[in-house]
């Protein structure tokens, strides 16, 4: 079934993933989805945070966790002649995690970096000198794919207060963007042009967290992350060609990627194992990184998200009573302009439950999140998220005794 899905499915069908690399993935897990996009100040030792390696430290010593993670995506676009609404669905991600010795923590697998996906077309009326009456010319645009990334990561902690880590990105993947321009007057011939970027590069990602326990029913953590300006080893190609010749064949254009240099900061607060509220600020300088070799076309990306999660009981032996309970809500910057203007800010709701299993430390998560991309008078995006994941949480590391 996850096979077909996967096939059959993109993860979305926004024309704004025409822009840049596409929509650019927070890599946040279904449960933090839940919670906003809350992650820097998260030390879970139910859950996996790729979002800051420092925190893989606080991993039980006998722990091994699995997390693999489904969504659904409904979208409505809407502008001045009319409305469409899309359905995507997909796996999102695959992470587990486990401890090396005391304190030290290991995190690996798949996630997404960015996606792609397209298919619309606008027509406009062009003067031309020789009819008595406008050409009408029709513009397709079509784009699939997107860049994926495995990483690696490391953390271990100090004197019971600070946690280091450093997460490994092999990036991989290809994005292709398609145009095709028709023209409904005899004489006038179709042209199209193929582009595609392939990515094949390595990047890091640092994290550091403090935390501390006060008057027993206090938990506070700080987080971090950075992650320094980089080239991105990428090829980006091109292919044009009309119905009165043969397509050319795809030839490399030389040109700069880079990723931009990023950090965030986040707080959490604990109270009494039960109730968890946090905020986290993320700043990505898009706007300074080159894209096909200038830095003109991308802007900075900024993020604030607020989140909260309850649980009534934590060590209650009624089931309701250790259901977690989350909500939150966010808003970000695009990172991509268009016709060289930088666009409304975008938001999201979104709230979900964790299911415990019983007798187990395992959880099944369900989030679902409202958000909205544009404005009215271009295109809006009003989506409708459905994230279902589950975190096999297992005590593996230890000797059975006959």
């Amino acid at each position: 079934m996850l096979s077909q899905v996967i096939v059959s499915q993109n993860n979305t069908n926004s024309p704004y993933t025409r822009f840049g690399y596409g929509d650019i993935s927070d890599t946040n897990s279904g449960e933090q989805r839940a919670m906003g996009g809350l992650a820097l100040g998260s030390r879970s030792k139910l859950g996996i945070n790729t979002v800051n390696p420092a925190s893989y430290s606080t991993v039980d010593s006998m722990t091994f966790m699995f997390d693999i993670g489904l969504s659904g995506l409904i979208s409505r676009f809407s502008e001045d002649v009319g409305n469409t609404t899309k359905f995507n669905a997909n796996l999102e991600y695959i992470t587990m995690q486990f401890p090396l010795w005391k304190n030290v923590g290991f995190s690996a697998g798949l996630l997404p970096y960015s996606f792609s996906g397209y298919n619309f077309y606008s027509t406009s009326d062009l003067p031309y000198e020789l009819y008595p009456d406008t050409v009408s010319a029709t513009q397709y645009f079509y784009g699939k794919g997107g860049v994926n990334q495995v990483y690696t990561g490391l953390s271990f902690s100090l004197f019971n207060h600070i946690s280091l880590g450093i997460n490994a990105y092999y990036m991989f993947g290809s994005s292709i963007n398609s145009r095709q321009l028709s023209f409904n007057k005899s004489g006038f011939y179709p042209s199209f042009q193929y582009d595609s970027i392939t990515v094949s590069s390595f990047r890091f990602r640092y994290g550091l967290q403090f935390y501390n326990t006060f008057a027993k029913k206090h938990d506070i953590t700080l987080g971090l992350i950075y992650e320094a300006k980089t080239n991105l080893n990428a090829t980006y190609s091109e292919m044009t060609g009309s119905i009165e010749s043969e397509l050319t064949p795809y030839q490399e254009v030389f040109t700069k990627f880079e990723t931009p240099e990023m950090f965030g900061i986040g707080l959490n607060y604990l109270y009494d194992k039960k109730l968890t509220l946090g905020v986290d600020y993320s700043l990505q300088k898009w706007g300074e990184a080159l894209y096909l070799g200038v830095t003109d076309s991308l802007s900075n990306r900024s993020k604030v998200a607020f989140g909260a999660e309850f649980i009534p009981n934590p060590k209650g032996r009624k089931y309701f009573e250790q259901i977690r309970y989350r909500a939150g809500f966010n808003f970000s910057d695009p990172y991509y302009k268009i016709d060289g203007l930088v666009q409304p800010k975008n938001f999201g709701i979104t709230f979900g439950i964790g299911l415990p299993l019983k007798n187990s430390h395992t959880l099944i998560n369900t989030t679902f999140e409202y958000g909205k991309i544009g404005t009215t008078g271009l295109l809006r995006e009003d989506y409708f998220k459905f994230t279902l994941n589950a975190t096999f949480n297992e005590n593996w590391f230890f000797k059975r005794k006959l």
